[in-house]
């Protein structure tokens, strides 16, 4: 780290324990715990806002570049916001952050405020991203628009969720209803979504409508892309009485590392319980067929789960291949 910014933070981290330790000598032994503290908090906190930059001015390209020029409209937010611009004197983004506002307020009583205030932030530079900054017209042809607007402005929100922030306050809502009511966050979304579309089939053309969930879906599934990683994980449990031989496989052969759970089987041959080691190990989407072949010439019988893994940190899927 740079030795400027060391000493910045060896200051701090005196300077706090000295308000806490009144009349008491303050030790190196102290210090180093809560500068590795600071450290960590800042080295995340400029990857989170280098993440929320790089979505704004994706977000502002795809709103711009594309979007806004041609009269075309996206869900969420940002689509209520497109159409209250073409029956209102307002300017894009002032409308942004009006309609995002009520959303944010949500955000604070029901996720946290801290969230609320990054995207209150990261909407607001938004806002003067699209106000301030000429982005050149990219195309006028109205399937590219759809595509690459929808793909720019789905890369933009998905940055920003990696930073921790929003810059589309409908997610927050919807996350509010699906606590309220029985409906998943896709659900609401997909309502919320049905509504504007709707409303923008009457205000400006069936085809405009029809174009906008061409983009709000080309934007939906970048954002997952961007957020859950582009190589699929797959967490797999597997049960067997050859458990021993499984394990051995997957750290010699396959060059996965697991993780050993002590289980106790409820169903045996008089009914009675049995010990027995449960196996969990992470693989890609793309290694899963090998592992079930492996899995096969040891224990055919073997009752194996999967799940999706979102995302992973740290551990050697990511550095070493299968063999």
């Amino acid at each position: 780290m740079n030795p400027f910014l060391s000493k910045l933070l060896i200051d701090l981290a005196r300077k706090r324990l000295e308000k806490k330790q009144v009349n008491k000598p303050v030790s190196k032994k102290q210090i180093v715990p809560l500068v590795r503290k600071f450290q960590i908090e800042l080295s995340h906190a400029i990857k989170e806002y280098l993440f929320i930059t790089i979505g704004v001015f994706s977000a502002g390209f795809g709103l711009k570049g594309f979007l806004l020029p041609n009269q075309f409209i996206d869900g969420g937010a940002t689509g209520i916001s497109l159409l209250l611009e073409n029956v209102t004197p307002l300017k894009l983004g002032v409308l942004l952050l009006l309609v995002n506002l009520p959303f944010l307020i949500l955000a604070s009583k029901t996720i946290s405020i801290k969230f609320a205030l990054k995207s209150i932030a990261a909407i607001s530079f938004l806002a003067v991203v699209v106000h301030f900054i000429d982005y050149p017209t990219v195309t006028d042809d109205k399937l590219l628009i759809a595509v690459f607007g929808g793909f720019f402005l789905g890369l933009g929100i998905g940055m920003s969720m990696r930073g921790g922030s929003v810059i589309d306050g409908t997610e927050v809502l919807a996350i509010f209803l699906s606590r309220k009511l029985s409906l998943t966050i896709g659900d609401v979304l997909l309502l919320i979504n049905i509504i504007i579309f709707s409303v923008g089939a009457y205000i400006l053309s069936i085809e405009t409508a029809l174009y906008a969930i061409l983009t709000y879906l080309v934007a939906a599934k970048t954002v997952d892309f961007v957020v859950d990683g582009v190589e699929e994980y797959v967490g797999v449990t597997i049960i067997s009485d050859k458990h021993e031989a499984i394990r051995v496989m997957l750290i010699e052969k396959l060059r996965r590392a697991c993780t050993i759970y002590a289980g106790k089987g409820g169903f045996g041959k008089q009914g009675n319980g049995y010990d027995k080691d449960i196996i969990y190990t992470v693989v890609t989407r793309l290694e899963l067929a090998k592992l079930q072949t492996e899995i096969d010439k040891i224990d055919r019988k073997a009752f194996i789960i999967m799940g999706i893994v979102k995302d992973l940190k740290g551990g050697m899927i990511k550095k070493k291949p299968m063999k």
